[in-house]
């Protein structure tokens, strides 16, 4: 389910941000991010995202990150590892896949990444995890 379809969206304050590849919903400690159908997520997008971020929440931000996988996507797995030596402000993931194909993909990035990475069935089931995250139970 779309967040925007979601109860959530009236519920959970944010702001949106929309890119040519997809939509992302700026929360207070985490991002929601639902990319297009047929979409290749690359270093470039990627970096596209993060200074929307940075202009957002400014320095030193500490957020979790839900990809909410509405449609079909890719992304280099080993992306992963690149944004955590250069970036490494996400300091979790949850993955709502809606089918097994998404399942199998978020299980591949879960062996590149270097924080948690969990795997949803759907929007409300990523939106507990981050929510009783240590990293945000302070605030």
């Amino acid at each position: 389910m779309r967040f925007e379809e979601s109860k959530y969206f009236d519920l959970v304050p944010h702001s949106k941000i929309e890119f040519s590849f997809g939509k992302f919903y700026l929360c207070k400690n985490f991002v929601i991010s639902e990319l297009h159908e047929g979409v290749h997520f690359d270093w470039d997008k990627i970096l596209e995202v993060i200074g929307a971020l940075l202009d957002y929440y400014g320095d030193g931000l500490e957020i979790a990150y839900i990809s909410n996988r509405v449609e079909s996507y890719s992304i280099e797995p080993q992306l992963w590892h690149r944004f955590h030596k250069e970036f490494g402000f996400i300091v979790a993931v949850a993955t709502v896949a809606y089918n097994d194909f998404g399942y199998i993909n978020a299980s591949i990035e879960k062996q590149f990444a270097k924080i948690s990475l969990k795997r949803c069935d759907d929007l409300s089931e990523a939106l507990s995890w981050i929510k009783h995250l240590n990293e945000f139970s302070q605030n």
